[in-house]
């Protein structure tokens, strides 16, 4: 399938996120007794490519309460993306405007295999809880001097309709200040769901429509090997790809190329 490629898309970040089950030590306390071996293999096969080591505040926890707490980020040079984050029982491939799905693929396929390289004896000890992954984007946008129902309406296809009698006899202005709204889908291919969420954020400063596109898989449905995560990725691609450019159709679609 060829893909379209934005000039002006409005990506601000693109993440794939791979959780593994943690050992219970005790109720409530969680541990990867793994996860100091790791991170060294890890780095040792990455940083050719990702050199930057950045350790975040977050390392020096516990490790019984840092469960799937990003701990250790490998970038391309500092404050550069894309990057890998790792943490106990989670791993991340984040990339931002440069994205590029067929260079973002690689580097999934490149992280996942990596951890399969460097944990020890994955067949038994890597036990997958979730794979994620999730799109978002933002559109700058007035809350103050226009209506948000009516854009999403009209640009996005997604109409929002509430009883105008909840204004009749009120001093509330019909015009929405803030927005956040979430739905879910159940997806079969790939097996998980897809979800949507709108809210009003902030993108550079300035007031913004955030919305964001995360496909999940399901617990009794996680892949287990390496292929069959890979292949689940493409195919949440694939998904999320299909309904960004259903959604954006028209004005939109002509805004950003």
């Amino acid at each position: 399938m060829e893909r379209k490629i934005l000039k002006n898309k409005p990506l601000v970040e693109a993440i794939f996120e791979l959780r593994w089950e943690l050992q219970e030590l005790a109720p409530g306390m969680k541990t990867d007794p793994h996860y100091r071996i790791i991170v060294g293999r890890i780095y040792d096969k990455v940083s050719n490519e990702y050199p930057f080591h950045e350790q975040l505040p977050t390392a020096s926890m516990p490790d019984e309460i840092a469960g799937y707490v990003v701990q250790h980020r490998f970038r391309k040079g500092k404050d550069k993306w894309p990057l890998i984050q790792i943490g106990p029982g989670i791993i991340t491939v984040n990339d931002t405007e440069g994205y590029l799905w067929e260079d973002f693929e690689k580097r999934i396929i490149k992280s996942v295999n990596t951890l399969f390289e460097a944990y020890p004896d994955p067949k038994n000890n890597l036990k997958f809880s979730s794979v994620v992954l999730r799109y978002i984007n933002a559109i700058a946008f007035d809350f103050e001097k226009e209506n948000i129902l009516d854009f999403l309406k009209e640009q996005m296809k997604i109409n929002i309709n509430l009883h105008m009698k909840l204004f009749q006899g009120t001093d509330v202005k019909e015009q929405p200040l803030g927005l956040d709204l979430r739905i879910s889908f159940v997806s079969t291919k790939p097996k998980g769901a897809i979800q949507l969420r709108f809210v009003r954020g902030k993108a550079k400063e300035s007031d913004a429509l955030i919305w964001e596109t995360i496909v999940q898989s399901t617990p009794e449905d996680i892949p287990k090997s390496q292929d069959e995560i890979l292949d689940w990725v493409k195919k949440a691609h694939d998904l999320t790809y299909d309904w960004f450019f259903k959604l954006i159709e028209g004005e939109l679609l002509r805004r950003f190329e």
